[in-house]
């Protein structure tokens, strides 16, 4: 019996898509049978290419093309639907997953910082939006973007990486309302510790890794990290079966976010061993 594929012949554009949990989803949608759109700025353009060869050559029912786009820029954004729909005639579902992050206290922020976050991690996610929604309404389809589990409790250390995130959540349930009478759907998901290259680095530079790693791997109630491929399958599902679902938030973090617990940062500095639902990892490894 052929296996049923969960969204044939649909078009994907994956902002993003050459490492962590963009590649995840793109790998996904094509073993899902969508035709898939991902980019990266320049610098990512020869493993973007690569990754275009892998996916061509594994015998996926769906198809693979990269291309080039800062998605800070409006012309790289019109050019990459404008290849989408000239390569496969529409658009089916936009997923927003470009996003970079920048931990340090207020006093250690500026200006130009916070500009810089708002930038790649909210307006890219609103300026391709803008110009996908002409298609999406055509086909009814849908948007799903990439925020976090500190955009929703928020975490130390995160004052602009958390707006930036809270801004994107924000954004999905207005665009939800404004879409509705169109049929186009708006959600996001907001993982928790996923186990990707760059967390992997985040832990490895902190004062204890060991300590880091530990502490990480708690925080969820399931006590491990997510997996790229789990954050793929919760935008499978919101693009191809969560067709009630608009204006969602999903939080995919192992339950990070439930439970009451000690977060008084002057009591866990002194060094009780009592700990609970803190947010972000604790003082004693990254002050």
């Amino acid at each position: 019996m052929a296996t049923c594929l969960r969204y044939p012949g649909k078009v994907v554009i994956v902002t993003g898509g050459t490492s962590g949990t963009g590649l995840a989803i793109v790998r996904e949608f094509v073993r899902q049978g969508a035709n898939v759109v991902f980019c990266s700025r320049a610098s990512g353009a020869q493993n973007g290419r690569a990754i275009q060869r892998d996916l061509q050559a594994s015998g996926c029912p769906g198809d693979a093309l990269y291309q080039i786009c800062d998605v800070r820029n409006e012309s790289d954004i019109k050019r990459l639907i404008r290849v989408t729909l000239e390569r496969y005639g529409c658009l089916d579902c936009l997923v927003n997953t470009v996003g970079t992050s920048n931990f340090k206290t207020i006093d250690e922020t500026c200006a130009q910082d916070f500009y810089n976050l708002m930038e790649i991690n909210t307006v890219s996610c609103l300026l391709t939006s803008k110009y996908a929604l002409p298609y999406l309404r055509e086909t009814k389809g849908n948007i799903i973007n990439i925020a976090s589990i500190f955009g929703v409790i928020g975490a130390k250390h995160s004052v602009s990486y958390a707006a930036s995130k809270a801004a994107i959540i924000g954004m999905t349930k207005a665009l939800a309302i404004d879409e509705s009478k169109y049929g186009v759907r708006v959600n996001s998901i907001s993982p928790g510790y996923i186990w990707t290259t760059l967390m992997k680095k985040f832990i490895n530079q902190s004062r204890n890794p060991e300590a880091a790693m530990e502490e990480a791997t708690h925080t969820s109630l399931l006590g491990h990290f997510g997996a790229p491929e789990e954050v793929a399958l919760a935008a499978l599902y919101l693009a191809a079966e969560g067709t009630f679902c608009t204006g969602l938030n999903l939080l995919l973090t192992g339950g990070a976010e439930v439970g009451f617990g000690v977060k008084d940062r002057m009591y866990l500095q002194s060094g009780s061993s009592v700990g609970g639902n803190s947010q972000g990892f604790s003082s004693k490894h990254y002050n």
